[in-house]
């Protein structure tokens, strides 16, 4: 084995015995939108969600993802979403 490729092993190694050991060389945080907390408090699917707040599923990944936002009356029904989301999956359970 040549010296580059022995080299490439044994950092390879060192970082296995790291990331077993809980010794990550960086950690990601992953924010998440308002509307993707309110669909996931609600317990709903993309396809669920849109369908109960009547856009589609495009429509509710373009909000989680940032791209665009939500209109007034959606962004109230998130807000009901996030605080009551009980009375959603109520609302869900009908359709």
């Amino acid at each position: 084995m040549d010296k580059e490729m022995e080299n490439f092993c044994n950092d390879l190694l060192l970082s296995v015995k790291q990331m077993k050991a809980g010794k990550a060389a960086r950690k990601t945080k992953v924010q998440i939108s308002d509307v993707t907390r309110a669909r996931l408090n609600v317990k709903l699917s993309q396809p669920a969600f849109a369908d109960l707040m009547g856009v589609s599923v495009r429509t509710i990944q373009a909000w989680e993802q940032g791209k665009r936002n939500p209109s007034g009356a959606a962004r109230t029904l998130i807000r009901v979403a996030e605080k009551h989301p009980e009375i959603l999956r109520e609302l869900a359970a009908s359709f």
